[in-house]
């Protein structure tokens, strides 16, 4: 335990006083990355003459308060051990897709060591045909699901804050749940469903115990105004099943699983939905706002918007509107919530037989900048940074994007979420306050030696490593 202490109070060490070398360091080096062998910072292959490192940055304006409150809270955490820290990121396909959000939560997490909290909320999105699951997570079906999802016309079902739901009825079902991070431990002991049943069936989960003996649980509580069942499990489980037993005229619609440790520390939440702009998450989801009670954000990122900039209607004043709105609905349950907005990577429109840029990008990096001024929130450049309008063909040339000029490869979002780990490293760096830089310091001094942490690593262990090459959507 004491061990554990002294690494919190050096990672806080190191952080903070890489502030001032952090601004004088050179993007071009060969390593890429600011203090590469510090806490969150990860190297970058900086051989890609159209990216732009030197804007490789969030943009403060406004009222930064919540964002310094954040970093308060970060640092608080580091040093003491104790408190809870959630980070959402929302987002369509680039979120879905998992590539993009897990990377981000590996250069979070792995240099965390004990301070690494659950899973958060999942969606077994490929208990439904055709849809496409993260691959840190495993998912089967004993049988066909119906799928709703907020992109849908006029949903089905009525949608929560993932904005997706499947469907058991008529006869029994069962989803099974499996993680596949070999490097983090999201072992988990608290079990949330969030859904709904009609014709009075309850929602079980069945898992093996230790001894490899098969149990069977009923929900510790179920509560059918916020549409959760809680299931508090003995021991810590790394695969479950979430077993549905219809009978004819019964129904279940599961939209969303809470995997919850309850260790204190950091846990990054996903949540996208292929094709999905602002409007579906304002006007398709009603229990958005009662499903983030349940993890009361810290830190939104938002990586939304791509969808709305599509089309040759794009209204910048409406899609600001929507954002705010949004923000509101966020801050309404999490008053404190720091945001951190993503402007739109460079696309292409597919016209007849071959690609044409989509100029919006630029209505929508400046409409993400104004965005950002309104709300006090930070501004991730990701357009520029990229390097701006039409380098999504550079992207693609260099393996980095797909055909279709919108998604990337895994090693496209692989590098995007890099460089926005280090644009964020950096922030908290700045924002670092001089209680926890001063007493960082005493205690580096205390235990004897400045020792630096190991290197971030990112690399999945290969026995495991089931990464996709090209995500479909």
């Amino acid at each position: 335990m004491e061990r554990r202490h002294t690494i919190r109070y050096l990672l806080v060490a190191v952080l903070c006083l890489l502030v001032t070398s952090c601004q004088a360091q050179d993007h071009h080096r060969s390593n890429g990355a600011v203090g590469a062998d510090s806490m969150l910072f990860v190297a970058i292959d900086t051989s890609y003459s159209f990216i732009r490192y030197d804007q490789n940055h969030l943009i403060l304006s406004g009222d930064s308060s919540q964002f310094r409150h954040f970093a308060e809270k970060w640092y608080q955490m580091l040093s003491s051990g104790e408190g809870h820290i959630n980070v959402v990121q929302i987002g369509a396909s680039h979120v879905q897709g998992g590539t993009l959000p897990h990377r981000i939560r590996r250069n979070l997490l792995l240099p965390l060591d004990d301070m690494v909290s659950g899973r958060g909320l999942i969606f077994p999105y490929s208990a439904a045909p055709k849809c496409n699951n993260p691959y840190d997570y495993r998912v089967s079906r004993s049988r066909a699901l119906t799928l709703t999802r907020s992109v849908f016309k006029a949903p089905s079902e009525t949608l929560g804050l993932t904005g997706i739901a499947v469907t058991a009825d008529d006869e029994p079902a069962d989803i099974g749940i499996s993680l596949n991070e070999p490097d983090i431990d999201f072992a988990t002991s608290r079990i949330v469903l969030l859904g709904y049943a009609r014709g009075g069936v309850v929602p079980q989960l069945r898992f093996r115990n230790a001894e490899g003996k098969q149990v069977t649980l009923q929900p510790e509580s179920a509560d059918t105004l916020m549409r959760r069942y809680t299931y508090k499990l003995n021991e810590a489980v790394d695969s479950f099943h979430v077993v549905m037993p219809c009978k004819q005229g019964q129904s279940f619609v599961l939209t969303g699983v809470y995997l919850d440790n309850e260790k204190p520390g950091v846990s990054f939440h996903s949540i996208g939905v292929n094709g999905a702009s602002l409007r579906e998450y304002l006007e398709k989801c009603p229990y958005l706002t009662r499903d983030l009670q349940l993890i009361k954000p810290d830190l939104v990122i938002f990586g939304i918007g791509i969808n709305d900039a599509a089309g040759s209607t794009y209204d910048t004043a409406l899609f600001r509107r929507r954002f705010v709105r949004l923000v509101d609905s966020i801050r309404s349950v999490s008053p404190d919530c720091a945001f951190l907005f993503i402007t739109n990577n460079d696309s292409f429109r597919r016209i007849k037989k071959s690609y044409e840029v989509n100029t919006n990008g630029v209505l929508a990096r400046e409409a993400f900048l104004r965005i950002g001024k309104q709300t006090g929130g930070a501004v991730w450049d990701q357009f520029t940074v990229m390097g701006g309008l039409k380098s999504m063909d550079a992207w693609y040339e260099n393996q980095l994007a797909q055909r279709d000029r919108i998604h990337f490869t895994r090693k496209g979002y692989e590098l995007i979420g890099d460089l926005l780990t280090n644009a964020l490293a950096k922030t908290l760096m700045q924002l670092c306050p001089d209680e926890y830089r001063n007493a960082s310091t005493k205690s580096e001094h205390h235990n004897g030696s400045a020792t630096t942490p190991k290197n971030n690593q990112n690399t999945p262990s290969k026995a495991t490593d089931e990464r996709p090459n090209y995500i479909s959507y």
